[in-house]
């Protein structure tokens, strides 16, 4: 696209900050239950990517009529639309959600935003008396999440989360198998997403032409941008994503909590990573580690965005994974993400288990908008709270961080021999990529002490001034008026 000067880029977006704010809405009563003819009106907010691919399976659920369609960008909007079926009678369009959030002939909400807007419209649809389905992660920030968590109580709302893998059913016979001690004691988990991505670019700052920035930005800084792309690679900034822990990360880290029996936070987190192998703006770290200190059964999160090798596309592989949890137990290993496999010690396959991707997962939301019954919902906003939060300490450790020696990161983790494994394969991985560490070292961020609850951070390992702060201001950041949750939701 081509480049804006600051102030022509204002000239045309000034509107935005006199627009009227979803702080005018109202709450509504407590639906009742709708009846089994009567369709759930929904609006689908973000149509790029995800959000297309929610529509087409949401054109063919019965019981559910898409009311409304939002994205930002006028132009995905528009293709969304012209590519609609032609018997599907055209939906309210719109760019700005807050008007797709007030109609009244809108029952429930889809959230498929990029990460820094899921919470401010989850608080604003209910609010409005809407239900919400929203992607994961569900929050940016544990603040966030915990503010989403009141508004769901506060105005008796339906709001399931897009960890959809809590309704795979492969998975969740595997889950049994292993809670019956098929394969004994779980000693610890390894959660891993090994996923290849290339460089976003860099380029001299410049603003998006045709759509409304300053909405794009909403509450975080409304910076140029220094990436070849819009969309989707909002991923690897701080400001709008949470890079591939909280990407893909989320959901491995959601099994490996239901695996190991997990309601709570961890005692602890620490993480250390980097970025290796690609010269662009990115700012998070493209290989990774996060180790949760759980007293019974550790998890420990590893990322890997660099082929096996230079020269080829495949990644590494471990416990025949790519994607997914190995469970390392007494009496062998399972491996899993869609279904699984379990193997004994020698690594012979015990049985097998077929799953089906979770497809069921917004079919159970919807089920739930009609009888009104929380406790039937898969991914309830407390378990996505939780699940999130893991993401984020181990962002917020990674972030507080400073460069260390590889002595410096085995005397950090020496209590988790796993994770002292798992750093020396690092090793040997970076050093097939000509990586020097001893030039280029891991950052290493400070363990942090978690409260009971989990939303707060009481102690830091490190001495470095100021972290214990920074690390607290990480916890929620800032927003950026008028797009801003207050504290009393």
């Amino acid at each position: 696209m081509p480049s804006l000067t600051r102030r022509s880029f204002l000239q045309k977006s000034a509107f935005a900050a006199g627009a009227t704010l979803a702080a005018s809405f109202r709450p509504s009563t407590r639906a009742a239950p709708l009846g089994a003819n009567d369709a759930i009106r929904l609006g689908l907010i973000g149509l790029n990517g995800k959000g297309s691919a929610h529509l087409k399976n949401l054109l063919k659920l019965p019981g559910v009529r898409v009311a409304g369609l939002c994205d930002l960008d006028p132009q995905v909007l528009a293709r969304v639309v012209a590519a609609l079926p032609e018997d599907q009678p055209v939906p309210f369009t719109t760019t700005d959600a807050r008007e797709l959030i007030a109609r009244k002939d809108i029952d429930a909400v889809m959230i498929v935003t990029s990460n820094h807007w899921h919470a401010l419209l989850t608080v604003w649809a209910c609010q409005a008396g809407k239900d919400v389905y929203v992607e994961k992660p569900m929050c940016r920030t544990v603040w966030e999440g915990r503010k989403m968590i009141e508004a769901t109580a506060k105005y008796d709302r339906i709001v399931q989360v897009g960890t959809h893998y809590r309704s795979e059913t492969g998975l969740a016979e595997a889950i049994q198998y292993l809670h019956a001690g098929q394969l004994g004691k779980i000693h610890h988990l390894r959660a891993i997403v090994y996923n290849l991505r290339p460089s976003i670019g860099r380029k001299l700052p410049w603003y998006p032409e045709g759509l409304n920035y300053d909405l794009f930005c909403g509450p975080t800084p409304m910076r140029p941008l220094e990436r070849n792309k819009l969309h989707y690679d909002w991923h690897w900034a701080w400001d709008t994503g949470n890079g591939e822990l909280g990407n893909n990360g989320v959901h491995v880290l959601d099994i490996s909590l239901r695996i190991a029996k997990h309601h709570g936070p961890p005692r602890r987190i620490v993480s250390f990573g980097n970025r290796y192998g690609i010269d662009d703006v990115a700012e998070t770290p493209n290989t990774h580690v996060a180790i949760y200190d759980y007293a019974q059964i550790p998890l420990i999160f590893e990322h890997r965005a660099l082929p096996a090798k230079p020269g080829v596309s495949y990644l590494d592989q471990t416990g025949g994974l790519r994607t997914g949890v190995v469970a390392y137990c007494e009496g062998g290993t399972f491996s899993g993400l869609i279904g699984g496999t379990a193997y004994d010690p020698s690594g012979k396959v015990i049985k097998k288990f077929a799953g089906d991707g979770g497809g069921t997962h917004v079919k159970n939301f919807f089920d739930a908008v009609r009888s009104r019954r929380k406790q039937d919902l898969a991914a309830p906003v407390e378990t996505g709270h939780l699940s999130a939060s893991l993401c984020h300490f181990g962002n917020i450790s990674y972030r507080v961080g400073e460069a260390a020696p590889t002595a410096s990161i085995d005397a950090a983790i020496g209590d988790f021999p796993a994770a002292g494994g798992i750093h020396r394969e690092l090793q040997a991985h970076l050093k097939v990529h000509d990586v020097d560490l001893a030039k280029r070292p891991f950052q290493l961020g400070p363990w942090l002490q978690l409260d009971a609850i989990g939303d707060s951070i009481t102690a830091v390992s490190s001495q470095k001034e100021g972290a214990l702060e920074y690390a607290r201001f990480l916890l929620k950041e800032t927003q950026r008026p008028p797009y801003v949750i207050p504290d009393v939701v």
